[in-house]
């Protein structure tokens, strides 16, 4: 994009947030809405939202969509805030950091993604703290009360509404991604966002449990790319696109499904761009390979120094954590790896880097959307695109006594209950 375009969108297409925490800031750290927009603007296509679990995955994300001309989300969720330097409260700082540093102008959306609730109780705490999240930078969020009942789900969202700004970008989700058990079905998706467009709430994606799994993919099976295609279909009036959680581990080949096939305009990749930026091994789907013996395979002499390699295993062994809770190594090493030559730091960000870029360009097709993003900002004047559906469900249909009614009369397989974060 020429100059005179980015410093037009840098002028109007910063949210309120981000000018108050980072007023003199060269980073485009634009809605949510923005980069959704720009994706199906293009068409069939779809952005990365890269996991910043650590500031060398966010710094070679942030340059891969610098390469590839791509408006890109950078996100965390809420529970890694507790394992992760990254956090809900500093990722913008991080981000607007990195962008100014590197001279990154593709507009950016920070993302707080799973911004979970697990029980009604969660909700008040929720909604008092959702605004300490965009007072601190944060343009986007995933409100997931998927564990709840098809009804407390409906209402939690409508609760928590109140404390996310109209201009940010907003993800609603179903079904608890659970791999192969209890995926999502139309009736459910469209029973949310009925729900929502009646509360004159238009979420920008909704999460879906359709086949995936969190952290590393074992299971083989994957996206169920028609189950998605048809759930996105009947929600096609409300105007909402659809996030893809668990897109590690899958193939190219069916990620361009889902990009070529689906509304699918974020897909979520966390635990891949981890290992790689440590040098761990990983098969052409992403997925870290483990030796014989179980361990991760360290590649010498890629990714972070091998003696620190050794460190962390180490430290692992000692303290129980194994395959993917080796997520909880990126809290107490970050600060090691920041303390390694200037030729280890860069080969840990370029190696994140050249893995997202060939996503965004050869597999997401979402290369120029930086452009599209800028030119949508343009021609709105204004860093709020506003909604993509108006209301029209009946409010009177959908009161709290209603939605209970209407939850009730649904008849789908949640699967197994348990843990299946990562």
């Amino acid at each position: 994009m020429s100059q005179d375009t980015f410093n037009k969108a840098l002028a109007v297409g910063r949210p309120p947030n981000v000018v108050r925490n980072f007023p003199n800031s060269q980073a485009l750290i634009v809605s949510g809405k923005v980069i959704d927009r720009a994706m199906l603007a293009k068409g069939q296509a779809m952005t990365i939202a890269a996991n910043g679990r650590n500031i060398f995955v966010i710094e070679g994300a942030l340059k891969a969509a610098q390469r590839a001309n791509a408006a890109i989300i950078i996100e965390i969720a809420r529970s890694e805030s507790t394992y992760c330097p990254t956090t809900l409260w500093n990722i913008a700082r991080r981000v607007d950091y990195l962008c100014n540093m590197h001279n990154i102008t593709v507009p950016v959306a920070v993302h707080a993604d799973h911004y979970f609730m697990k029980k009604w109780d969660d909700v008040p705490v929720a909604k008092a703290e959702i605004s300490s999240v965009f007072d601190a930078g944060v343009t986007s969020i995933a409100i997931d009360a998927s564990h709840m009942t098809d009804d407390l789900n409906l209402l939690a969202n409508i609760e928590v509404s109140s404390s996310i700004p109209s201009w940010a970008g907003y993800e609603t989700e179903i079904g608890e991604i659970k791999g192969e058990f209890g995926l999502s079905t139309p009736v459910e998706a469209k029973y949310l966002c009925q729900g929502l467009n009646a509360h004159g709430l238009c979420p920008d994606w909704i999460a879906l449990n359709n086949g995936t799994t969190h952290g590393i993919e074992a299971s083989g099976e994957g996206i169920q790319v028609d189950v998605t295609a048809e759930i996105h279909e009947a929600l096609k009036a409300y105007g909402t696109s659809g996030a893809q959680h668990g897109t590690s581990g899958n193939d190219s080949a069916r990620l361009r499904e889902i990009a070529a096939k689906t509304k699918t305009t974020k897909a979520n990749v966390a635990t891949a761009l981890q290992m790689i930026g440590w040098g761990v091994k990983v098969n052409d789907f992403g997925n870290a390979i483990m030796t014989d013996d179980g361990r991760f395979d360290k590649v010498p002499g890629e990714g972070l120094q091998d003696a620190l390699w050794e460190e962390m295993v180490a430290y692992a062994d000692a303290n129980d954590i194994h395959g993917g809770n080796y997520k909880k190594l990126n809290l107490p090493f970050e600060r090691r790896w920041q303390g390694q030559d200037a030729t280890s730091r860069d080969r840990m960000a370029k190696a994140v880097e050249d893995f997202v870029h060939h996503l965004l360009v050869d597999v997401f097709n979402a290369d120029g959307t930086a452009d599209i993003a800028c030119d949508l900002i343009l021609e709105a004047g204004s860093y709020d695109l506003g909604a993509k559906a108006e209301q029209f469900e009946d409010p009177a249909e959908w009161t709290e006594e209603k939605i209970k009614a209407r939850a009730a009369a649904i008849d789908t397989d949640k699967g197994p209950e348990g843990d299946f974060d990562d």
